[in-house]
């Protein structure tokens, strides 16, 4: 018997079309297989579904919000603050928050005055960020007051709304 084994690839040339052939086919299985699997996914009503579903998901983080820094600050009603800052967690309880429209909820807090409510809105309270999570920049504490009179407003609260801040000097040069 004889222990010659001959080799396979026997030129330079032979062995870079293996080389090639070895990276290439994989690729191009894996490829295949991709198309194969997708194949059909994206057609009808299910695909367009899908696709409001995904913008939905990304559209908190995918907004921007330009301003112009020179322009005169625009105050918020109540009700815009409420919904911009506040309706995330109040309008459905989250996290032990007293829901809007529900007077059971606001009962003992109501008894607590205006004052107290503002500063637990300022500073933050159990699950509550402080502000609500707004930014300072965007929402003043005044702005914070008229969504705590809206708010306690749904659940029965009488509270007056708070006076208006004193234009600054440089805004009272500027008219």
């Amino acid at each position: 018997m004889s222990n010659d084994h001959g080799s396979l690839i026997k030129s330079p040339k032979q062995l870079i079309i293996m080389v090639f052939v070895s990276f290439f086919v994989p690729l191009i299985v894996i490829l295949l297989l991709m198309v194969y699997v997708d194949n059909g996914k994206r057609t009808g009503g299910d695909a367009e579904e899908a696709s409001k579903s995904a913008s939905q998901l990304i559209k908190p983080v995918a907004q921007l919000d330009f301003r112009d820094a020179n322009a005169p600050r625009e105050m918020k009603t109540g009700a815009a603050v409420y919904k911009a800052a506040c309706a995330s967690c109040h309008a459905n309880g989250a996290a032990g928050a007293p829901r809007f429209n529900n007077a059971g909820d606001w009962s003992g807090r109501l008894g607590k005055g205006y004052d107290a409510l503002l500063t637990s809105v300022i500073k933050g309270k159990g699950a509550m960020p402080a502000r609500g999570g707004a930014n300072p920049a965007d929402i003043s504490d005044y702005e914070l007051g008229l969504s705590v009179v809206y708010l306690t407003a749904s659940a029965g609260g009488k509270f007056p709304e708070p006076k208006a801040p004193a234009a600054a000097p440089a805004e009272a040069a500027a008219k």
